[in-house]
């Protein structure tokens, strides 16, 4: 298999503080890559070092077959950016700011004007081409900003948080046009907190407070990070039993989704048990992503020595 991205202990601190901490990672050439974790976790530090835009502090890594630490300069040259600010002029249309990137990347003549239109095709942005940018949808301006971002024929795109503040649809919407890139064999990593997002990426790379804590396919881990089986209570008042469910000797975690409590229990000899103790029959159910992050934060909180 060939791999856009390698990295072996990449690790980077500023001053005492260590913002990514020996992280491996194996992103395969033409799939989707999440990074998901909180604000803090290390996911756009990361990212900056792959962009060769920040210099690691230890470890090493591969882009594209080039080395991030000395070979920085030919990895920005094959790579598409698209940061949390979109990097738009306002006082210019759509087709302007295609332009004006086009150029940045010393394209001209016919090419850079087919490679305009293929953007605003992709983009869905044809009926907007000649609007100026101050008037557009926040929604419309992130898929400008892609286009922008892969102007130069990118072999990977980074995105970071890039449908932060739009709507669900537009999020939707965002996301075809990601997944029909990697159809065609660009490889793209994306920072998201959201959960529907990270479901749709080939592979899920799991971060917190600077760790990887897991990089596997989203059906992978599921499968394989809860140790134990799940059950979910619906309760009138979940927040008022978490505490005393969690002192249970045969419960692992307890989590609150909604109106519903999600247990993680030892095994299927614990569902009478609960029932018994809660007054309510509990129900299996198939882990989501949210579970797996819970998991693989509590499991963490564990391995830090006191």
């Amino acid at each position: 298999m060939e791999y856009a991205v390698i990295t072996q202990d990449l690790t980077r601190c500023f001053g005492n503080f260590t913002a990514v901490d020996q992280i491996n990672l194996a992103i395969p050439t033409g799939q989707v890559c999440g990074f998901l974790g909180p604000n803090g976790a290390g996911k756009t530090t990361a990212m900056r070092m792959l962009c060769g835009i920040l210099e690691p502090t230890s470890g090493s890594g591969q882009v594209l077959g080039y080395d991030i630490a000395t070979q920085n300069e030919l990895i920005k040259q094959h790579i598409g950016y698209m940061s949390q600010k979109f990097s738009l002029y306002d006082d210019l249309t759509v087709t302007e700011n295609l332009d004006f990137y086009a150029g940045l990347y010393s394209l001209s003549g016919a090419a850079k004007g087919k490679r305009i239109q293929e953007m605003i095709e992709l983009t869905q942005l044809k009926e907007r081409k000649d609007q100026l940018v101050a008037t557009l949808s926040l929604g419309f301006k992130q898929r400008l900003a892609l286009g922008c971002a892969l102007i130069s024929h990118p072999q990977l795109v980074f995105l970071d948080e890039p449908t932060s503040g739009v709507s669900p649809a537009s999020r939707r919407a965002f996301f075809n046009i990601i997944q029909d890139l990697a159809a065609g064999g660009t490889t793209v990593i994306v920072t998201t907190h959201f959960m529907e997002e990270a479901e749709r990426c080939h592979q899920i790379a799991f971060f917190s407070r600077g760790k990887l804590l897991a990089l596997a396919s989203p059906d992978e881990l599921k499968k394989t990070t809860l140790e134990g089986i799940l059950l979910e209570l619906i309760l009138p008042d979940p927040l008022g039993v978490i505490d005393n469910l969690s002192k249970l000797p045969y419960v692992k975690s307890c989590s609150v989704h909604g109106a519903s409590l999600h247990v993680l229990a030892e095994d299927e000899s614990c569902i009478q048990q609960l029932a018994a103790y809660i007054g309510v029959q509990p129900k299996v159910i198939t882990p989501t992503l949210d579970d797996v992050f819970i998991a693989l934060a509590k499991r963490q909180e564990s391995e830090v020595p006191v």
